[in-house]
């Protein structure tokens, strides 16, 4: 049991220190080689754990928004905050995560533009990822106007609001490179004011 527990561990460590590698030097400059060095391993050890590179960098990510995602159930099933409050919790988190990696997306932006030339879909790989974001959403609009606080609106138009306003997020981080994201804040407030019932 506890070869097993170590062996997760180590999988994590490797994880951690792999994204750093790859927001520092970007998807395509890492090797499997350089994975190895920094985790102080041999390039045959990695191989244990992972296949490719492309598996490490994919596993990278998805513990990165696993995290995130542990994040946003808690304040999504906090009832003691008003569902307005969750909401704007929840992106304002997101906001955050997209800021501290704004790099990462800018790696992700990379990797996805290789997968296209290489004749694969990259919206799936993105569908994938961002499917349960999308459910979260839903699930506290959804709340939100069965509780009263939020007016009869279509979910899935408003999901697509709060959602576009998280893609320019990162559109403004990864590939324009603006620091300053109190604007898209300011958005997700007035957006949310236009979801709330009128008294």
């Amino acid at each position: 049991m506890a070869i097993v527990v170590e062996h997760e561990k180590r999988k994590y460590e490797i994880l951690d220190k792999a994204l750093d590698i790859f927001m520092e030097e970007g998807y395509e400059d890492v090797t499997f080689q350089k994975i190895a060095d920094r985790c102080g391993i041999t390039r045959t050890t990695l191989y244990i754990y992972f296949k490719n590179k492309r598996e490490i960098f994919l596993y990278s990510i998805k513990q990165l928004t696993d995290g995130i995602e542990e994040s946003l159930l808690a304040v999504v099933n906090d009832s003691s905050l008003a569902v307005q409050e969750r909401l704007k919790n929840v992106l304002n988190i997101i906001l955050d995560k997209c800021e501290e990696n704004s790099k990462l997306f800018t790696v992700t932006l990379t990797y996805l533009l290789q997968l296209k030339k290489t004749g694969k879909d990259p919206a799936i790989r993105v569908r994938r990822r961002i499917l349960r974001l999308r459910h979260l959403l839903s699930t506290i609009i959804i709340d939100g106007i069965e509780k009263g606080e939020f007016r009869e609106v279509n979910v899935h138009d408003a999901n697509e609001l709060l959602y576009s306003i998280i893609e320019s997020s990162i559109f403004r981080l990864a590939v324009l490179n603006q620091k300053n994201i109190t604007e898209l804040r300011n958005s997700i407030s007035l957006s949310i004011d236009g979801l709330l019932a009128k008294n």
